[in-house]
């Protein structure tokens, strides 16, 4: 998903650039592109760089643009729920320090106490 944002926002990176922008190898960065290839969700462009060598212009095809659009909505959905799980986790904690300090009679300490006041 991060190589596909990648190349949408920049189709001119090499795959130097790439690699160094989602810190992984080259040769990894070399592989997941021509799995992209296979699959049709991203095309090759050869155009002239600068210092007058061919370079490859990386455009993610229609397919390619709606693939990434579903792993988004796909990984949001999970972070989502993992997000919730967490709020939850988090209340019946607070919950449950509250309900041992009313038992014992001590005063519950601020849910945001930083440790620097006492």
């Amino acid at each position: 998903m991060e190589l596909l944002r990648l190349l949408e926002s920049h189709p001119d990176f090499s795959q130097r650039q790439l690699a160094a922008a989602m810190g992984v190898s080259v040769g990894k960065t070399h592989y997941l592109l021509k799995a992209l290839l296979k699959k049709g969700w991203v095309k090759a462009k050869n155009f002239q760089r600068s210092d007058h060598k061919l370079g490859y212009l990386y455009v993610l095809t229609p397919s390619g643009v709606n693939s990434r659009l579903q792993l988004t909505r796909s990984f949001l959905a999970h972070k989502e729920a993992e997000y919730e799980a967490l709020r939850m986790q988090i209340k019946l904690l607070r919950d449950e320090l509250t309900a041992q300090a009313d038992a014992e009679g001590i005063q519950p300490q601020s849910r945001r106490s930083t440790g620097a006041h006492p």
